[in-house]
Parts: C-alpha cells; structure tokens; sequence
C-alpha cells in the first residue's frame, strides 16, 4: 500500500491554544485492555531530529507484485525492521485515555504519532475530519492518510480529497471494495437496495471489508470520531482504546489500537478551527451537508436538525451507523442498531425509557386502538398521528412542538395520537402504517381510511399545522 506519508515543519505545541496536560507515567505492568507496543530506546528516540524522523518514516509509493487471488494488504508494502534492542513494554490504554482526557487534540494527535510512528495512519472520510490531518501537519511528525473509495461518493468529494493532498504535499492511499463483491451485490439486489433492506449490507461490502484489509497493515489508527456526532450511539468515546472489533499487524483482538483525538471537542470547535487556520473543507457543507458519505445515503439537512439526519434518513435513529465503528456503540443500544430492538431490555427487568408526549390532549393509542383507526371509514373527526419511540433523540427534539399542536388543535375536530411503534410493534408498524424511520407522523383524513404520510422533516408547529389544514 502506498499510506501518505509527509511531515512539516516543527511546530510548538504548547501554547494559549493548545493547552498540554502535564505528562504522566506509562504503567509498566501488564494489565485488562493492555496492548503490547515495541518502542526504541529512550536515549536513541530523543536524538533523533526533525530530518531524521523524515528519513525513519520509509515512503509506501511502490505496490508489491498483485496475486489476483489475494487483496494486498498495507503490510505488504513494507516490512518493518526489528531492532534486537528495541525494548516491549505494556502500555495501560485505559488508563492512558483517562491521563489524556482533559488534553488537547493536538497533543493526543502528538502522543499517537510520537508511539506509533509509521505503523499508524489517519482514517480519513471527505469532512470535517480533515482538522485530524492539520492536527498532524502541526506536530510536525511524519504522518500517513488513507480513504475509502466506495465508488458513491459525491464528485465534490473526489475535488475534496484533491485539494487536500495539493495543500498537504501528500498522497493519500485510496482503499476500493472487492469488485467481485461489489458486482455479485449489485446483480443479486440492484444499486439501490439499501433503500430496501437497510444500508449494512452495502456498507459491509464497500466500507467494511476495505478498512479491515486497511487495518491489517497497521498497529494503530486515528478516526475522527466525536461524542456530539451520534448521541445514542457515540457518547462513550474514549481518547484511545485498544480496538474491539478490527485486528492489526499481529493479528487478534487486541492487535490494534484506536486513536480519537477529537472525541471531546464539538462540532462547533472543530468548525472554528477550521476557519481560524483556512483548512480546505469539502463544498457540500456549505450546501447544506454537515455528515458526509456516499451520495445515495446522504443528504442535506435543516436548520436544527441533528447532524446523524442526513444520513440513511429512512431508517431509526440509532441504525446510523455504517459498521466502522461499531466498537463503540454502547452496549444497550446494540439492540436498536439497525432498528432490531424488540424491547428485551425492559423484559430482562432493565428500567424502561420514560415516555414522551404526554399531555391531555394527547391520545395513547394501543395496537388494537390504532388497528381500528386505521380500518375505520367514515371517521367523524380526523386523527393525526406520531409513530414514534421514546429513545429515538429525533422523537425527542420535537415533544415540545408536538404536544403544543395537540393543545392548539384541542376542541378543532382533530384528534391527536401516539402510538409506540418499536419493538414488537415495529414489524406492524412498518407493513402496515408505513414506518421507515422514527419519527412517522401520519394523517386519518374523515373521507378515507388510507393514512396520509407526512413527508417533511419540518416538525415545527406552523409547518405541522399546515399539513393538517392542508388535509382536513
């Protein structure tokens, strides 16, 4: 594999910008989520130079030989030498991430390339996560960049990805799907089956499988990761992990080590950054994209909407996840993962989620009150209502304006009703009342028993109101 490898002049990184917490002592006993990490001699590591580090880094630029049979892997390209005297000692990363929990992303970006050197590179998507690659201009450490191609991305992507290599001096080393595997998906399925049945399984083939083969030439890697990105499914992302899921150079769980510098920072800070040090950013943000991915799975957003919106919009909220970091999702969200909760954690004693929409104007409607809803003809009143779950954070963001329609429409001749459609109810939900994500707002005119869907993302009270006027 060919990883960019560059390096820039040395910066500092202390300073009123990038505060460093003061340095702790690695523990040298072995110990639970310890990962074994081959360094060179103390005295050997500081007297090495800037020009040194440059040459110690061995450019990726020539591919070995291809077995068609075989997908080459990163190590492939280069085999690393072992010095008998470079020493192996344990290195704690749990407590590591703690030790680091209050520093800047420049220094945790610092420590990553200062322990790892050429066996880690930057996981790089097309977005905002470019501020990882400046982290590591400013280190002024040798530093690699790799991407997945998926073959679906935006073209503005493609002009992203070619701006930052220009800025940087660097190559980024492109990963591509298995073309047998992409092309026994797409004859068996069509291009758009994700629309269908879910988006994992194309994202298994495309994503997936590439950043494994990625990963097995590398100790280590560095994602742009953050806890405000996804909170039902990123809010426990440490600063550096031992991976969970991915294996690396020595294969085994256990074998790779996870970096995300930027796990603390929200998204509004790395924006500043980005402004503050005119970084190239990827023209789909100022159309509207804020999560960028394949061009059929993303989409702009609105104003207030959550970032994680504009991506797989049709299915629940805790399915936005294409599987590269499945590692940390938290483990009572794994049974929502891809809308396959089915309410076993309430069954297993877990406390229940508090519900939401409560108010007098508002109808809790039962599977058999929403069964009779739906066949009834010649309704007297028409009924509007929410398919929703109490846990889905986009149900949650509109309770407010939700239960403030149902009082405004109070005495109108519309009622207003929820109904719990996750878990067991789900299935029906989705055959029946059209479910393909939560929330499902949905109309029962008076003149026919066909519910309305309401198409728009707007789930403010003038534009909710609107539709019912627009309906009744």
């Amino acid at each position: 594999m060919a990883f960019a490898v560059t390096s820039s002049s040395s910066t500092a990184i202390s300073g009123p910008y990038f505060p460093r917490s003061s340095a702790s002592s690695e523990p040298k006993a072995t110990q639970i989520g310890s990962f074994r990490l081959s360094e060179r001699s103390q005295g050997q590591s500081s007297a090495l130079s800037l020009s040194q580090r440059k040459s110690a880094v061995k450019p990726l630029n020539a591919e070995p030989k291809r077995n068609d049979s075989v997908v080459p892997f990163a190590a492939a390209a280069v085999v690393p030498e072992v010095d008998e005297k470079e020493k192996v000692e344990a290195v704690d990363y749990e407590q590591l991430a703690k030790d680091l929990e209050n520093a800047s992303p420049l220094e945790i970006m610092d420590k990553a390339l200062e322990k790892f050197g050429n066996d880690i590179a930057i996981a790089f998507s097309g977005a905002e996560d470019v501020a990882l690659i400046e982290y590591a201009h400013l280190t002024g450490r040798p530093f690699r960049v790799f991407s997945l191609d998926t073959g679906r991305l935006n073209p503005e992507t493609y002009q992203f990805f070619d701006a930052v290599e220009k800025h940087y001096g660097i190559r980024i080393e492109y990963m591509f799907p298995d073309a047998v595997e992409v092309q026994a998906l797409v004859r068996s399925k069509g291009l758009f089956s994700f629309y269908e049945d879910g988006h994992q399984e194309c994202c298994r083939v495309r994503k997936v499988r590439p950043l494994r083969r990625a990963l097995k030439g590398l100790r280590a890697w560095i994602t742009g990761q953050r806890k405000d990105q996804s909170p039902g499914t990123r809010s426990e992302i440490p600063v550096v992990q031992v991976d969970p899921v991915f294996e690396g150079l020595d294969g085994g769980i256990g074998s790779l080590v996870k970096w995300n510098p930027v796990a603390n920072v929200n998204g509004t800070d790395i924006w500043n950054f980005l402004r503050t040090m005119e970084i190239p950013v990827n023209s789909l943000h100022a159309k509207g994209y804020i999560s960028v991915g394949c061009e059929p799975c993303t989409r702009p957003v609105l104003p207030g909407q959550h970032e994680r919106e504009g991506r797989w919009w049709w299915e629940d909220a805790k399915a936005k996840e294409c599987g590269l970091h499945k590692g940390n999702i938290k483990q009572q969200d794994a049974a929502q993962l891809n809308g396959n909760g089915s309410g076993a954690a309430q069954a297993n004693g877990a406390a229940a989620e508090t519900d939401i929409f409560n108010s007098q104007n508002l109808v809790t409607l039962s599977r058999t009150g929403i069964e009779n809803l739906a066949k009834l003809e010649g309704r007297k009143e028409g009924w509007l209502v929410v398919l929703y779950a109490p846990w889905c954070p986009f149900c949650q963001a509109m309770e407010e304006s939700y239960v403030e329609l149902a009082d405004k429409l109070a005495g109108s001749g519309v009622k207003v009703g929820k109904f719990r459609a996750d878990g067991e109810q789900k299935e029906y939900a989705q055959t029946q009342l059209q479910l393909k994500s939560f929330p499902t707002i949905l109309f029962f005119p008076k003149h026919s028993s066909q519910p309305i869907k309401y198409p728009s993302e707007k789930r403010d009270v003038n534009s909710l109101l609107a539709f019912v006027n627009a309906l009744q």
